[in-house]
């Protein structure tokens, strides 16, 4: 049913003009509402944030106040190392060549070798012949008279008398084919050569020989042996 005064649900217009008014009243104060609760929050917080801010800065002060100022040291400054110096790298050493130490024998010979042949052994040469055995038996050479008389204590050396000099010498002569004594060497000395020197002057002036014969019997050179004995006289 509708009419002027109706609306299509059967309520009239004022009715419903008075519950739209109720309703944007309710959701304006609900707004303000928020809106007030919200400013609140921000001057509690601001409030809070503030007082906060305002102990922070008061305990910063006082530590401020009293921390202490402490000089800086001055570090030494640590010299740079000294630089590496380049050393140079070993030098490179080539391994010795591998030695082939299995060497193969020689090849061995087995060709029979043919041995010289013996040496021909030559009779011995035959000795010469004997020499014939003399006719004569060679004879040596034999003194004529006494050799004693040949040198005596009267021959006495004047030098080695004062010296007191004595001893024996002893000589060997050769004679010539002609009985005469042609040198006179010295075999044993007296340990003075003044009386040894004498000896031979006296025995070649005063010797006398049958010469020596050789196998034939003819005379020729042979040699005598003899010594002298000096001894000072006793007066």
């Amino acid at each position: 049913m509708s009419g002027p005064g109706f609306g299509p649900v059967g309520l009239k217009w004022s009715d419903a003009s008075d519950m739209a008014y109720a309703d944007q009243e309710m959701s304006g104060n609900r707004i303000a509402a928020f809106v007030i609760v919200a400013l609140l929050h921000l001057a509690l917080g601001y409030a809070l944030v503030t007082g906060l801010a305002y102990e922070g800065v008061k305990q910063l002060a006082k530590k401020l106040t009293t921390v202490e100022i402490k000089k800086e040291e001055k570090k030494e400054e640590k010299k740079p190392p000294p630089p590496k110096k380049d050393v140079a790298p070993p030098p490179i050493v080539t391994p010795p060549p591998k030695i082939n130490i299995n060497v193969a024998p020689p090849p061995v010979d087995t060709t029979p070798k043919q041995l010289p042949p013996p040496p021909i052994e030559l009779p011995p040469n035959p000795a010469p012949p004997a020499p014939p055995p003399p006719r004569i038996q060679p004879k040596s050479p034999t003194p004529k008279g006494n050799p004693g008389n040949w040198a005596n204590s009267n021959d006495y050396p004047n030098r080695a008398l004062r010296e007191e000099k004595e001893g024996t010498t002893r000589v060997r002569v050769t004679v010539g084919p002609d009985g005469r004594v042609t040198s006179c060497d010295v075999t044993g000395s007296s340990g003075s050569d003044e009386l040894d020197s004498t000896t031979c002057s006296l025995i070649t002036r005063r010797g006398r020989f049958n010469p020596a014969t050789d196998g034939e019997g003819q005379p020729t050179s042979g040699s005598w042996s003899t010594a002298v004995r000096w001894q000072i006289p006793k007066e």
